[in-house]
């Protein structure tokens, strides 16, 4: 009896594990097949998601438009020179690549410019769109603060503009400027020191990289229209930017305008306006030159063409009247903007008017210029001549100039009334000219007569027939 009560409390048991068995297993079957029909769509969202990721973190390899860390290259003068850098030839006036342990550099070497100094690109680079311009800068040693700014060329160096604003530069670690600009062609920069101190300053790791999202608008030298626009005045011979215009070529240089005449290899005329804020420190360039934004089959004077002829190359817009800064002063020394010029005339007489126009806008008045030759044949230090440079380019007989005088204020053109000081010249292009500029007095009339151009037409009529008759008494 007893053997068979302990076997059935055994089959009791059995049957008691065989059901808690079943009903564990019929759970987990139940709950795994809950698990992966539930969890199938999110294990796919989940994959999506994952891949998305992926794409989105992956390092875009963006290839810089330019890259110059100052590594190649030495230059350890502060003469002016052109450098061969691994990004290609750079310009450097007081400027030169430091290595020295007081330089602040993220390689072995950095850029280094003092006093009123620049380093500039003397190449282009394609670009069309926005580009993002980075580079480092700090205080070289122990040098106090100082200042710069980035210029940028869309003309292939024919005329500047200024980048974004002023960097002051308190500290001798190196800092991160960002600066973004537009351009549809080629373009170009300058790095420019111009606190005009004696503090040096470090620049490295330059960086000009594709797209970027202008914060301002596109730069603008001068204002299109307006008060001290360099035309506000008239177009004298109604020249028109257009090839088949080849004698009456409309230029805008950004410092001043001219009616180029290809045939001659001289503008015809040239006009700009002069202010306060036009004259500054700004040393002479002296970078005669070629313009470039001539057309391509036209012939090119160079500063050569001039060699030798007795004749120096001559101004319209002068170079002084210029010198707020440098892309200014070498705006004008682009061969368009020249013509023969007997020397006497060009360092007296010439030389006389010109200082006496800046007298003018230092003692509170605004000028508005217009400069022009006609004729052929003059005197030079080597005698008469009637063209230069194999007969490329004329040699004019006259010089003249129109200076509308007003005292500092707006609406220049409303302002402009009977009573305005008007000062018109008209010389000969010879050695032998009195150096005294009022001994060539005249009317704007006359000049007109004589060039078949019509001065000043943006002045209300009533006005301008009392002007182009007044003649000046002098200084």
């Amino acid at each position: 009896m007893p053997k068979k009560k302990k076997k059935k409390k055994n089959q009791g048991f059995s049957s008691l594990a065989v059901v808690v068995i079943l009903s564990i297993a019929a759970f987990a079957v139940t709950t795994c097949s809950r698990k992966v029909t539930g969890d199938k769509p999110v294990k796919e969202k989940h994959t999506t998601r994952k891949t998305s990721h992926k794409k989105n973190d992956k390092p875009r390899n963006v290839t810089p438009l330019l890259a110059e860390d100052f590594e190649a290259g030495s230059k350890t003068n502060y003469n002016n020179a052109t450098v061969e850098l691994s990004s290609g030839t750079w310009k450097f006036k007081d400027a030169v690549t430091g290595g020295l342990e007081e330089d602040h550099k993220a390689g072995d070497q950095a850029l280094r410019i003092r006093n009123t100094g620049m380093a500039g690109m003397n190449f282009d680079i394609a670009v069309n769109g926005t580009v993002t311009v980075t580079l480092k800068y700090a205080l070289y040693g122990a040098d106090e603060k100082g200042e710069w700014e980035l210029w940028a060329s869309v003309n292939q160096g024919q005329s500047y503009f200024r980048v974004g604003d002023a960097v002051s530069v308190t500290s001798a670690t190196l800092h991160t400027a960002t600066f973004t600009v537009a351009a549809t062609r080629t373009i170009r920069f300058d790095i420019r020191k111009t606190d005009k101190g004696s503090s040096r300053l470090n620049f490295d790791v330059f960086r000009v990289m594709p797209g970027g999202k202008l914060e301002t608008g596109t730069p603008v030298i001068k204002p299109a229209d307006g008060d001290d626009d360099n035309m506000l005045l008239g177009n004298p011979s109604n020249a028109v930017a257009s090839l088949v215009m080849a004698n009456n070529y409309l230029m805008d240089k950004g410092y001043y305008r001219l009616s180029y005449n290809s045939e001659k290899g001289t503008p015809n005329w040239v006009s700009w306006h002069v202010s306060r804020r036009d004259l500054g420190k700004m040393a002479r360039a002296n970078d005669f030159r070629p313009d470039a934004d001539l057309p391509g089959n036209w012939y090119q004077v160079s500063q050569a063409s001039y060699i030798g002829s007795g004749f120096d190359r001559g101004h319209n817009c002068p170079s002084g009247d210029r010198t707020a800064t440098r892309a200014a002063n070498e705006a004008t020394f682009l061969m368009t903007n020249m013509v023969p010029q007997a020397p006497n005339h060009n360092q007296h007489l010439w030389k006389n008017l010109e200082d006496y126009t800046r007298e003018l806008v230092m003692d509170g008045n605004e000028v508005y210029v217009i400069m022009g030759s006609y004729g052929r044949g003059g005197i030079g230090s080597k005698g008469a001549a009637k063209a230069i440079d194999h007969n490329r380019v004329n040699v004019p007989d006259h010089i003249w100039k129109v200076m509308v005088v007003l005292p500092e204020g707006g609406n220049d053109l409303k302002r402009i009334n009977k009573n305005t000081r008007i000062i018109a010249v008209n010389t000969p292009n010879r050695n032998d000219v009195n150096t005294r500029w009022s001994a060539y007095l005249t009317s704007i009339e006359e000049i007109e007569k004589l060039t078949k151009y019509k001065l000043l037409d943006k002045v209300p009529l009533a006005v301008r027939q009392e002007l182009v008759k007044k003649v000046d008494g002098g200084e």
